[in-house]
């Protein structure tokens, strides 16, 4: 890639970084705006309610009259914030979001960056989530927003122990920080998934089945927590502290928080396919190989990595409105006294049992 730059010109590269982040732009956002108004008719559905109905057909364009009037809204910045602050947060909590996109594997064709440390490079670059939810809370000089944004952060970086112990543990028996591998190595068969134990063979992949749905539900659960969303919704707890660290932001400030927690939600849920549930593979093999048309399989992988994906969204938006908040104290004891010796325990255990 470094070659390639070298050689272009100015305009050249501005154009080739534009191109590049283009598609994943055209993906986050229709999905945010689309995710939001499943969030309302889900919700609207399990309460036996109809939810947006006004606004174009059953309020499809719901969404779109919302951000249309956040885009008209007052951009108020309050006397007593830390201006310069106060106006990065946004943006630093929506590119942390966005730049996770570009190590998911989309399908063999439509990867981002194809880097071998892609799995490393997610887990570096979600810490700029804290650093703008941090940054946010503290220059709204406004104690709500501060004590959001200290739960948030000790959330976050409480559950990232979790669920880097998960990773490891898949990292060691596929032997690849890359997603895109991990994808390919699951191929195009249900049974070959790692939720499965499908890195191994034989009477390793049965041992190994087990261990594999604990690592599938320690990691749902702590990304869950990563994204602020119920149960571990308490940066955010209205009934306590307004909107949590974004209390004082509006307009389209307000709206970068709210699309990059929709986009951190498939994110999330883009990770767990691609380490567990095949990735971008189909569970029933492709109707491209089976038509003799090649050319079709990148669009069914597609197809099958958004449908994994979007289905683990919609779990995280039926749990929202199933479970209720847990305290601050709860959320810790969650974290520290489970799930961290469990997936300790479970990445010893598979470790002995990728040596047999």
């Amino acid at each position: 890639m470094y070659e390639i730059l070298y050689n272009l010109t100015g305009n050249e590269i501005v154009t080739y970084f534009v191109v590049a982040a283009l598609p994943l732009f055209l993906v986050v956002l229709p999905f945010a705006l689309v995710a939001v108004l499943a969030e309302r008719k889900v919700s609207a559905h399990m309460q036996d309610r109809l939810g947006p109905m006004r606004v174009g057909y059953h309020g499809i364009l719901q969404t779109v009259a919302d951000i249309l009037k956040l885009i008209q809204k007052e951009d108020i910045v309050i006397p007593q914030a830390d201006k310069k602050l106060f106006n990065l947060a946004p943006y630093l909590v929506f590119i942390g979001s966005y730049a996770v996109f570009a190590a998911l594997p989309f399908s063999s064709k439509f990867i981002g960056t194809n880097a071998e440390v892609g799995v490393f490079y997610i887990l570096a670059v979600s810490g700029f989530v804290v650093a703008g939810i941090l940054m946010g809370g503290w220059a709204s000089d406004n104690k709500y927003s501060l004590l959001g944004a200290m739960r948030s952060a000790a959330q976050i970086v409480s559950y990232e122990i979790p669920t880097a112990l998960v990773v490891l543990t898949l990292v060691m028996i596929t032997g690849t920080l890359n997603l895109g591998t991990m994808s390919e190595q699951q191929t195009a068969y249900f049974w070959n998934w790692n939720i499965l134990g499908g890195a191994g063979e034989g009477i390793q992949q049965i041992l190994l089945i087990p261990f594999m749905v604990v690592a599938f539900v320690i990691l749902f659960i702590s990304t869950l927590a990563e994204v602020n969303r119920t149960p571990f919704d308490i940066p955010e707890a209205e009934s306590e502290l307004v909107a949590g660290f974004h209390t004082e932001y509006s307009g389209m400030k307000f709206a970068m928080f709210f699309l990059a927690e929709y986009a951190n939600m498939f994110a999330v849920s883009a990770i767990i396919t691609s380490l567990l549930f095949g990735g971008y593979q189909s569970p029933f093999g492709y109707l491209g190989n089976t038509l003799g048309i090649p050319a079709l399989i990148p669009f069914e992988q597609l197809f099958w990595f958004l449908s994994k994906g979007i289905f683990f969204v919609f779990v995280q938006m039926w749990l929202r409105w199933t479970l209720p908040r847990l305290r601050v104290d709860q959320l810790m004891t969650v974290c520290w006294k489970y799930l961290i010796p469990y997936a300790v325990f479970n990445l010893v255990i598979v470790g002995i049992i990728s040596l047999i």
